[in-house]
């Protein structure tokens, strides 16, 4: 029929209720034992994974056990390296402080040398002050001895001028001579020089000998003061050559014969027609001409009394 054999299509076979049972008990079984295998399966699990945890943690407890003896060592060396920067900074203090006073005395002592060179340095300025002043005493000295001595060896012309000469006179080769060094004189013009002399009784000296010359000489050489400049140190005597340019005459008209001019002189340089004589170390060189109203010392000459 249409319906069973429908109901045949839909079933293959038909399986009796022994079969079912069967099948049931079995699946009951076996559903058991791997029930029991899984709950084994599940206990060697969550052995091995207790054993992991287990493992894990003794790793993480040494792990934070070696982190805490490294923080400790750390925080040891920390302190102790604090300690030290501490010792430093204070070692380092100490030191400044040792500095600041090595300075200061090296300052202070730098003062002391300062002002110790500078008194060194007056005292040989002194020194040298005191030496030079002894030099010019020795000078002073030497100067005085020969003035002692010259005067020494004029005291015979000195007595004689005073038996021979007026006050002020010099008595030497036979003759009195008045030489104006006195600064109480001014130096006056070669006439003005010849109206002195002969208000006195004398003139202008004549040195137109050898022996004269040569008296005249010593006598400039003897009392001259030596600082003076060249210029100022010259005597008038008794010789030009107003009349007639380059011809030189005595006061008496006579000529010139031999005369004692310096090097290059007489040049006549500006109407230089009056001689003058200066202490010169060489006696025959020792005339040169200048203007007649040139201001000079002068020298005079007159006849010795009887």
């Amino acid at each position: 029929m249409e319906d069973n054999g429908g109901l045949g299509g839909t079933y293959d076979k038909l399986v009796c209720q022994e079969d079912f049972d069967d099948i049931d008990e079995y699946s009951l079984h076996s559903n058991q034992e791997n029930q029991q295998a899984s709950v084994s399966i599940l206990r060697l699990g969550s052995r091995i994974q207790s054993r992991s945890v287990a493992v894990s943690l003794t790793v993480l407890a040494l792990l934070l056990l070696s982190t805490d003896i490294g923080l400790g060592v750390y925080y040891r060396q920390l302190r102790d390296g604090h300690r030290t920067i501490s010792d430093i900074t204070s070692e380092l203090a100490n030191l400044q402080g040792v500095y600041s006073a090595a300075i200061q005395s090296r300052d202070e002592v730098r003062r002391q040398l300062s002002k110790e060179l500078n008194e060194q340095k007056v005292t040989k300025w002194e020194l040298e002050h005191q030496q030079s002043r002894g030099k010019e005493y020795e000078k002073q000295a030497d100067k005085l001895k020969v003035d002692i001595a010259m005067l020494s060896s004029h005291v015979p012309l000195i007595t004689e001028g005073c038996r021979h000469c007026l006050p002020g006179w010099t008595f030497a080769n036979s003759q009195c001579y008045y030489l104006a060094f006195s600064d109480a004189l001014p130096r006056r013009s070669w006439q003005d020089a010849r109206t002195f002399c002969k208000k006195q009784g004398g003139d202008l000296v004549v040195t137109d000998t050898r022996e004269k010359h040569l008296a005249v000489h010593d006598l400039i050489n003897t009392y001259h003061i030596p600082i003076r400049h060249t210029h100022l140190t010259g005597f008038w005597i008794g010789l030009r050559d107003v009349e007639e340019e380059g011809t030189w005459r005595w006061l008496d008209g006579s000529l010139l014969t031999e005369g004692y001019w310096n090097f290059g002189e007489p040049n006549n340089q500006g109407e230089e027609d009056c001689a003058a004589t200066y202490p010169k170390e060489n006696p025959f060189r020792t005339w040169n001409d200048a203007p007649c109203g040139y201001s000079l010392k002068w020298i005079c000459e007159m006849e010795p009394r009887s």
